[in-house]
């Protein structure tokens, strides 16, 4: 960590996942010197790759939920509201919003780049067994709820790769939890999108947004 180089890749990994290529680019670094410094901080169990769930061709590089543990991230963001959004926006969007409205005061919704006509039930049993309060229980289209200074969340690889990426995106790698349909699975999911909401909680503040219609 006493690269500069890993020290910045672990600065753009605080709010979310990034591949490969998108670090590379935001960091200005070669490929090869790129490829060695995910090495080193894989080797030192400080970042993990995944195979993105859409075209399964594409790795995301994510941050170990310890690895902050003695650190003091750079990162901060502010937004006038949040905005959380996976596919179907039937699952992991609204209990994602749901705990964010748990962690910060920030205004949440959610939405779905191809929603489903209505939530899927076991996350309604998940959100209440743990006190979420899912809201309307309705979904939502991308195109009816983004603004331009909204912050949004991916939490689908879909999702993400398929909205034009934009400078206020964060993306959570995230599996569905639909086709398991299992509690388990939920339960994991809903503690992973838990952990996720907690950091990027922490490094969001509110901003008005003068031109919100």
């Amino acid at each position: 960590m006493a690269d500069p180089g890993r020290l910045a890749i672990v600065d753009h990994l605080v709010a979310g996942d990034l591949s490969p290529g998108e670090l590379g680019r935001s960091l200005g670094l070669p490929s090869n010197l790129l490829a060695h410094h995910l090495r080193v901080l894989e080797n030192a169990g400080l970042v993990a790759r995944t195979r993105s769930h859409a075209d399964r061709r594409r790795f995301y590089v994510r941050l170990i939920p310890s690895a902050l543990d003695a650190l003091t991230p750079g990162t901060s963001i502010t937004a006038p509201r949040v905005v959380f959004v996976c596919t179907r926006n039937a699952a992991r969007s609204p209990l994602a919003a749901a705990l964010w409205t748990t962690r910060s005061g920030i205004p949440v919704t959610s939405a779905g780049t191809h929603p489903g006509p209505r939530l899927n039930p076991r996350a309604v049993r998940i959100a209440e067994s743990h006190g979420l309060d899912l809201g309307t229980r309705g979904t939502a289209h991308v195109r009816d709820v983004i603004e331009p200074a909204d912050l949004v969340v991916t939490v689908c690889d879909n999702a993400n790769e398929e909205l034009t990426p934009t400078p206020r995106r964060v993306h959570w790698s995230v599996p569905d939890p639909g086709p398991a349909g299992t509690d388990e699975i939920f339960e994991e999911v809903l503690a992973r999108l838990g952990a996720r909401v907690d950091r990027l909680a922490a490094l969001t503040t509110v901003v008005a947004d003068t031109g919100r219609t």
